[in-house]
């Protein structure tokens, strides 16, 4: 059977679970909070997301705001609903909204989703606001722009670029069915990464309790039942120590040590479906994999220009704690799943918990201002993932012949749709696309494609396509926003004729 945190809590603890219903926010927003938990959630209700044009498009990405429960959006349109939004907008109610107000009509038909979320519509022209009030975009989390006219786009990036710590942005531009976009940002620090690489055991660098603990197992008097339940971290531990006081104290080094090493493993079992011995030998690798900080972090810990944010103090203190014998990170307490029974597997998660608080306070020690317990916590216990990107002003690519050139050549189809979607508003694309990579040749089947479908259908705002680029454009914002996850950096590139998406990193 296998054991996991949340089924080893106690006799109470179970009780009261069952007992204590969850509230309606709770059962609401189930799923959600599976994915990004309190934290992320209670980050998106705080957040104020500016949306600039009520497009299909937009409106697309704001339902996905709006259901998981943005806490605020305001949707920025001077523009009147035309026939043509009213076919292909889900937000607008038919001839109904036709000659109102794009912004009033998609907000009142959007709020309806969610009675939670504060909305508003701004009819004002884009052009007026950043002429005269620019302040105004500064009190935003996010920004979103779709379609919006190179001119207006580029003096609200440089805007927002200006101020390091300024509004995150990110441009949308679709035309039939291609699009891209991109997400602007100075830095973005992540703590919750999610990441898929799990945090180390310490078979290798076993701490004191541990190796104390797997010493003391008595594999000749414990009866079958106790020893087909022994947890496979005990195993491998006391194999390794076993195998180091023959070897001059160093881990199985050749592929005939490390099959010599899963032999013994597979000399201790009493009966042949001894799963958890069956796991040790599968989970061998840990023995001699050594516990090191992964290199994205030495990388950090080498940048001199680290932020002076919380985020910033955390990693000083992480460097300084790896710095120590026996060079690793903070010990997570979280054990996975393993073949055991409930007490073994309880003992070990304890043993792990208990050095999980005691270097949890040495780390606190090293800090060089004091911090929030929440998010001391928080962050030693993800400390393996986490991450600072460093992001690029929007339009930096385009400026940058020399490093198009380069994806031209390695990344043809996404740079020429890229291109191709740059050069969009202007009447002659080719032209265009020249004065980006002057001396190209554009003869490559991949510019035809991307020329030909902007040519075909330069203003469509398909509902298919609004629809993909929603989720997806939301699901970047709300990496953002709760900063968990990590989120595209660099232009996401999308082409629904032959359903691919690509990145070019900035």
């Amino acid at each position: 059977m296998s054991f996991n945190e949340s089924q080893s809590q106690d006799i109470e603890g179970a009780t009261t679970a069952i007992q204590s219903q969850p509230d309606s926010k709770t059962r609401r927003y189930d799923r959600q909070l599976r994915l990004w938990a309190a934290t992320g959630q209670s980050a998106l209700e705080s957040a104020r997301v500016l949306v600039i044009g009520a497009s299909a498009t937009a409106t697309s990405i704001l339902k996905n705001l709006v259901l998981p429960g943005i806490g605020h959006f305001t949707l920025l349109d001077h523009a009147t609903v035309s026939p043509a939004d009213a076919g292909n907008n889900f937000f607008l109610q038919g001839t109904t909204s036709i000659g109102r107000n794009r912004a009033e009509e998609a907000v009142r038909l959007l709020s309806e989703l969610n009675d939670n979320v504060d909305a508003c519509a701004d009819t004002r022209n884009i052009a007026d606001v950043l002429a005269s009030d620019p302040s105004y975009f500064l009190g935003f989390s996010l920004i979103i722009t779709h379609n919006l006219s190179p001119v207006l786009l580029t003096r609200l990036a440089d805007l927002l670029w200006e101020n390091p710590s300024s509004t995150p942005l990110i441009p949308v531009r679709s035309a039939g069915f291609l699009a891209d976009f991109f997400v602007q940002f100075h830095t973005h620090e992540i703590i919750e990464s999610h990441s898929e690489t799990s945090p180390s055991l310490r078979i290798d660098k076993p701490f004191p309790a541990l190796l104390q603990a797997a010493r003391a197992l008595d594999f000749d008097t414990m009866d079958s039942t106790d020893h087909g339940h022994i947890p496979y971290v005990y195993l491998l531990v006391r194999t390794l120590d076993d195998w180091k006081a023959t070897h001059n104290g160093l881990p199985p080094q050749t592929h005939a040590d490390k099959q010599n090493f899963k032999s013994i493993l597979a000399a201790q079992k009493r009966t042949p479906d001894q799963e958890n011995f069956e796991e040790a030998i599968a989970q061998a690798y840990r023995a001699w994999t050594p516990t090191v900080v992964r290199p994205h972090l030495v990388e950090l810990f080498n940048d001199v220009t680290l932020p002076s944010t919380p985020f910033g103090h955390l990693l000083a203190a992480l460097r300084s704690f790896s710095e120590r014998p026996p060079h690793v990170l903070p010990l997570s307490a979280t054990l996975p799943d393993m073949k055991s029974d409930t007490e073994s597997y309880v003992r070990l998660q304890n043993l792990y918990r208990a050095q999980a608080a005691e270097e949890r306070e040495q780390f606190r020690a090293l800090l060089p201002v004091p911090l929030e317990n929440e998010l001391v916590e928080l962050f030693v216990k993800n400390a393996h993932g986490v991450q600072l990107l460093r992001g690029a002003r929007y339009g930096a690519l385009d400026t940058a012949p020399a490093k198009l050139i380069m994806y031209l050549d390695n990344l043809t189809r996404e740079t020429a749709t890229h291109l191709a979607l740059s050069a969009w508003m202007h009447s002659e694309l080719r032209e265009h696309v020249l004065t980006l990579i002057p001396g190209t040749e554009l003869g490559k089947k991949e510019f035809s494609d991307a020329f030909g479908e902007i040519v075909r259908a330069p203003a469509a705002d398909l509902p298919n396509v609004a629809a993909f680029l929603g989720g997806m454009v939301a699901q970047e914002s709300i990496k953002m926003i709760t900063k968990q996850y990590i989120p595209i950096n660099g232009y996401c590139v999308v082409d629904l004729v032959d359903t691919w998406t690509g990145v070019l990193e900035s």
